[in-house]
């Protein structure tokens, strides 16, 4: 495959509702580009979304390169700062005729995901007649 392939990196729950926004992220990305296969990695032990399991998928649909993107809000953290790139490291160790690439920081640190969850808090506050 030409295209690289998107895995958004999340922390998981064993919780089901707490993965729809996340695959909301996922769907929307998907229509960004068409082109490009998304998926969705978590940080746990889950079969169908196990980082090493998704990234094999990835890997036997012939993908030879994958970008891992950390679907966090904060990079303060350490998963972002030392889990990821560990696990990625792993990942091109385990497969070296792949390319793999973590992108820095994470998502939630983007001023127009800090913008947009002021808005958000900002509509909801206003839904509760709080004054604002």
């Amino acid at each position: 495959m030409n295209l690289p392939a998107i895995v958004l990196l999340a922390h998981g729950s064993p919780d089901p509702d707490w993965m729809r926004p996340v695959a909301q992220t996922r769907a929307a990305l998907a229509a960004l580009a068409p082109d490009r296969t998304i998926a969705v990695a978590t940080l746990g032990t889950e079969p169908a979304t196990c980082l090493d399991n998704v990234v094999a998928a990835l890997v036997a649909a012939d993908h030879t390169t994958i970008v891992v993107t950390a679907l966090f809000l904060s990079a303060g953290g350490r998963h972002v700062k030392k889990d990821l790139p560990h696990r990625v490291a792993q990942l091109k160790d385990a497969h070296p005729n792949v390319r793999f690439e973590l992108t820095p920081g994470a998502l939630g640190e983007d001023p127009e995901v800090t913008t947009a969850l002021a808005n958000v808090a900002y509509r909801a506050a206003l839904a509760t007649n709080a004054a604002v």
